[in-house]
């Protein structure tokens, strides 16, 4: 679409002006300045030897109705019709240098006078149907500046089923009650997508208009929103029974209440997120389950008062689930992992970050249910061991990104199995894995698997690690990022040799400085590196 891009901003005191690209050609080959003709013989050259005739006066139609769109546009922009003028009449930039006011006022009546009609022609030609099938393509700027055109067209433009998906993100910090509540009547039941993610300043009010309006809406983020509270929930589950993705995510002041009233009357939830919700308890999380077993995504970063009890009823009852995210949910222990893997056979994403008290028994027991598993995070379980991770490997080959850092007890081994069970390993992250050797990254990188579809690799604070780990690594060639920092075997010289092999390789590694001799006063007190750098 031509015709949504900003209009060039004519600069006094330079020659030159910047018109996007696909408008600039677009004039310069089909239109250029007054006429059709050369478009339509271009037109006809490229598909001469097309055999249905009808297909070929359909598409100069077609393509000519396009070029009236963009005339059009440039018309109705009178602010900058000089500067548009300029770059459309002058083949190069010495024409353009020696282009006069006069000329250029000109060169506009004529257009002028060629395309008096054009913005009518577009808007009888085409139905109105048609017409809104093509602004639908277009994000909310560009609506908001075809709005600007014509009245004709600020009639299409701000028609309600163009605005059947909505992103205020880039306007979080301009967004307040009343605008949530002029989209609200605009859009009404047309509505299906709204996100609001860091709009700090929407309130409860303005999402109670929004929830009577716009009852279609299907997938609402307010990611960030602070000022929201159980009531805008309680709005939600009496107007918007169709409701399927809800994000609540940093809404510090969403309780059980929010959950209890979403269960009763959005049975269709299929993704929630309450990360960093740290009044939620495990009763809302358990009505949640009871009222929602169509759940699919289940986000809880952050909630520590989410238990084994809450976490177990969520895999009796949402038995669809696939997506789970325990990140920091420090108090969740085997018990819950177990009956996430008996009940909840689907599940290809598990996040269990930060969960210190869980055993290799939890391991046993995905690899043994959850054959589905792509995604595993397990990032501080440092009661993790090779056993648990050796039967991972053996049953989970569908394994694409995983996260051990600071999974301290696990060796080469674990490396060793991973290397011959999973073939479609993408990302692994062996950060703080101190016991891991250049013998374990040897048999990584030479596997068939990591030569194909390694792409990126975290060893940060390895100590065992040396250049010859960068050596092995040398046939991953698809390796595109390696974290190596505070690996203090690792030289520039190793990373130099590895670069010279994978040219587009981004190496991330920091060289401490060389820590000062001590002083020759024997009786002074020394101290330590940090300090002396200070």
């Amino acid at each position: 679409i031509f015709f949504c891009s900003a209009p060039a901003k004519f600069r006094k005191h330079r020659n030159e002006c910047r018109v996007h690209p696909p408008i600039r050609d677009t004039f310069r080959s089909s239109i250029y300045l007054n006429k059709l003709e050369r478009f339509k013989v271009l037109l006809s050259t490229d598909i001469r030897h097309s055999q249905g005739r009808r297909l070929i006066l359909s598409i100069r139609r077609i393509m000519a109705l396009i070029a009236h769109v963009l005339v059009s546009f440039v018309m109705t922009h009178h602010r900058y019709k000089y500067a548009y003028i300029k770059v459309i009449c002058c083949r190069n930039k010495k024409e353009r240098c020696n282009l006069t006011v006069s000329t250029m006022k000109q060169s506009y009546m004529q257009l002028a006078r060629v395309f008096s009609d054009d913005e009518a022609q577009i808007n009888k030609k085409l139905p109105k149907e048609l017409l809104l099938r093509i602004f639908s393509y277009l994000d909310v700027v560009s609506l908001c500046r075809c709005a600007q055109v014509s009245k004709a067209w600020n009639v299409l433009a701000l028609d309600g089923s163009n605005w059947q998906r909505i992103d205020l993100f880039d306007f979080q910090t301009d967004v307040e009650g009343p605008v949530i509540e002029n989209i609200s009547r605009r859009c009404g039941g047309f509505l299906r997508k709204l996100s609001l993610r860091g709009c700090q300043s929407i309130a409860d009010g303005s999402m109670k208009t929004f929830a009577q309006l716009c009852s279609n809406v299907e997938d609402l983020n307010l990611n960030g929103c602070k000022k929201i509270t159980d009531s805008t929930c309680q709005s939600l589950s009496r107007h918007c029974p169709k409701l399927q993705r809800l994000d609540l995510g940093s809404c510090s002041a969403i309780a059980d209440l929010s959950l209890k009233v979403l269960a009763d009357g959005c049975p269709s939830l299929t993704h929630i997120n309450i990360s960093w919700c740290d009044n939620i308890t495990e009763n809302g999380a358990e009505a949640l389950a009871h009222g929602c077993p169509k759940l699919k995504s289940f986000t809880a970063k952050g909630c520590l008062q989410i238990n084994d009890k809450a976490v177990s009823c969520l895999a009796r009852h949402c038995r669809n689930l696939e997506v789970v995210n325990l990140h920091g949910c420090s108090t969740i222990e085997d018990e819950a992992v177990q009956q996430l893997a008996e009940n909840c056979p689907h599940l290809h994403y598990l996040c269990l970050s930060g969960c210190s008290h869980l055993t290799d028994t939890s391991l046993i027991v995905l690899a043994q249910q959850c054959h589905m598993l792509s995604t595993l995070e397990v990032a501080g379980c440092s009661q993790f061991t090779d056993t648990g991770f050796q039967a991972l490997a053996r049953s989970c080959h569908l394994l694409e990104k995983m996260d051990l850092e600071e999974c301290v007890l696990i060796t080469d081994a674990t490396l060793i199995h991973l290397a011959m069970g999973c073939p479609r390993l993408e990302k692994l992250s062996l950060s703080h894995c101190e016991l891991i050797t250049d013998e374990g990254i040897r048999h990584l990188g030479t596997s068939p698997c990591a030569a194909e579809n390694l792409t990126v690799l975290e060893l940060d604070n390895c100590p065992l690690i040396t250049d010859a780990s960068l050596e092995h690594l040398i046939s991953c060639h698809n390796l595109q990022r390696i974290e190596l920092y505070d690996c203090q075997l690792i030289t520039r010289a190793g990373i130099r040799r590895l670069r010279n092999h994978l040219p587009n390789i981004k190496v991330h590694a920091y060289f401490a400085p060389v820590t000062p001799p001590p002083t020759a006063g024997g009786s002074r007190q020394r101290y330590c590196r940090c300090c002396v750098i200070l």
